[in-house]
């Protein structure tokens, strides 16, 4: 494997490290050049689809992963995945090119095998959006079980985490991944805690990967009946800081965004897996008066994934119009 791809091309007039840059207009394209991989685009209405055709519109080459049984399963049901993979083309501008993968990711070896066909594509990948979640099935901490944690955990934490690693190994050239199943990697010890060499040369800005984490509003309050979701979705919020640190000293910008009661179908009463009478009324008593929509947390990872967003760093971002201020 090669070294991080360098930048696309995109004018920079000033140098990075100019104290008084002169403001210049962005980029009609920012993403132009770039390869994204988002998981769990399966629907229309999600927000894996709304981050997957907002990047295609900048510019960016996509590859989407998707998991239809899971939706299958819900009361929102599942898309048409060919209409999902129409609408991403159409989104796709110039040169840039689409590929799509179905996979389990609660199996380990499935984040390997995905992050490596997202990089053959084009045979580099700048981005990563772990948008992927699984929902539904929950329950409170009185009837809560092993088994159900473990589901949780292993489909929303640890393939994000495992999904980060292979990102993270190829971004930096390291061609064999871990060894899922033995815990070492190839050829290699454990780094110790804060024992990477840095090579005193500061990171090209232009030059970085991005990484998004997706959590959820366990930290705004309870979440009743949601405690393996909660339990797994916290464990990323927290994981954050630590996470970031490590993957700057690489050149890869993580963040983690909380996108708020995100209208995806689940709010809808007819195709809703749960009681949605009060928090209409909550909604409408806040002065945008509507739920999330999934463009709105696209936007912001549009915008983040771009130059412009490269100083944004390890940070978990709440997108809610200012729902939580409220309630």
């Amino acid at each position: 494997m090669t070294q991080p791809p360098a930048a696309p091309d995109h004018p920079t007039p000033d140098h990075p490290t100019s104290d008084h840059p002169t403001p210049q207009p962005p980029a009609a394209l920012p993403l132009a050049g770039r390869t994204a991989l988002v998981t769990g685009v399966s629907r229309r209405r999600g927000i894996g689809y709304a981050v997957a055709t907002r990047l295609a519109a900048l510019g960016a080459s996509v590859v989407v992963h998707h998991f239809s049984p899971h939706d299958a399963d819900q009361p929102w049901g599942a898309d048409d995945l060919d209409a999902v993979r129409a609408g991403i083309r159409e989104a796709l501008v110039g040169s840039a090119v689409m590929g799509d993968r179905s996979a389990d990711l609660r199996d380990p070896h499935a984040a390997v095998a995905l992050v490596d066909e997202a990089h053959a594509l084009t045979g580099r990948l700048d981005i990563l959006v772990c948008n992927h979640a699984r929902s539904g099935g929950d329950g409170s901490i009185l009837d809560m079980t092993a088994d159900r944690l473990d589901a949780f955990w292993d489909a929303n934490t640890r393939s994000t985490l495992l999904l980060t690693q292979r990102f993270a190994q190829l971004w930096s050239g390291a061609a064999d991944p871990v060894d899922l199943d033995a815990g070492t990697s190839t050829g290699a010890s454990p780094t110790p805690p804060g024992g990477r060499a840095r090579s005193g040369v500061p990171t090209d800005e232009r030059a970085t990967g991005r990484v998004f984490w997706m959590t959820s509003g366990q930290g705004d309050g309870p979440m009743r009946g949601e405690v393996a979701y909660v339990t797994s979705k916290a464990a990323l919020s927290g994981a954050t800081a630590t996470v970031a640190a490590e993957l700057l000293e690489l050149g890869i910008v993580l963040n983690t965004i909380n996108p708020g009661p995100v209208n995806t179908g689940y709010l809808d009463p007819e195709t809703s897996d749960r009681d949605v009478s009060d928090l209409e009324v909550l909604v409408s008593a806040t002065p945008f008066g509507r739920f999330g929509r999934p463009d709105d947390p696209a936007r912001l990872i549009g915008w983040l994934a771009g130059d412009e967003g490269v100083w944004v760093v390890g940070q978990v971002l709440t997108t809610d119009g200012g729902m939580r201020l409220f309630y």
